[in-house]
């Protein structure tokens, strides 16, 4: 794979402290500041599902509560991957009992999003 593009996202989950949430919102924001226009228009690549992979690494306080198909749903084109790692942060919030909250933290995700070319 010859990587195309890196861009990076963050997200938090302000209620609930799900980490699962929170690296969604961190992809959805990696993806929303991207364009891949070039991977047809100057690649000339046709089949976009087939010709690109993508790698995500999501960084969260709890990686065991990070979904990989509900990461991989975020992403309309390619292969691809999902890697959840210890990270993130959680700083203190408010405690909030009818929004769902558990604790008064806020949990951050931060994401990495890697877009690459497979060669033929």
């Amino acid at each position: 794979m010859k990587r195309y593009i890196i861009e990076f996202g963050m997200g938090t989950d302000f209620h609930g402290q799900d980490a699962g949430k929170a690296a969604v919102k961190a992809v959805k924001d990696a993806v929303s500041r991207s364009c891949l226009c070039g991977l047809t228009e100057v690649l000339g690549l046709e089949d976009l599902n087939q010709s690109v992979q993508i790698q995500v690494t999501v960084a969260v306080s709890r990686p065991e509560e990070v979904n990989p198909e509900e990461i991989a749903n975020c992403l309309p084109i390619g292969q691809v991957e999902v890697k959840a790692v210890k990270g993130g942060l959680q700083v203190p919030g408010l405690f909030i009992p009818k929004f769902g909250d558990k604790d008064d933290s806020i949990e951050v995700a931060i994401a990495a999003v890697e877009v690459g070319i497979l060669e033929p």
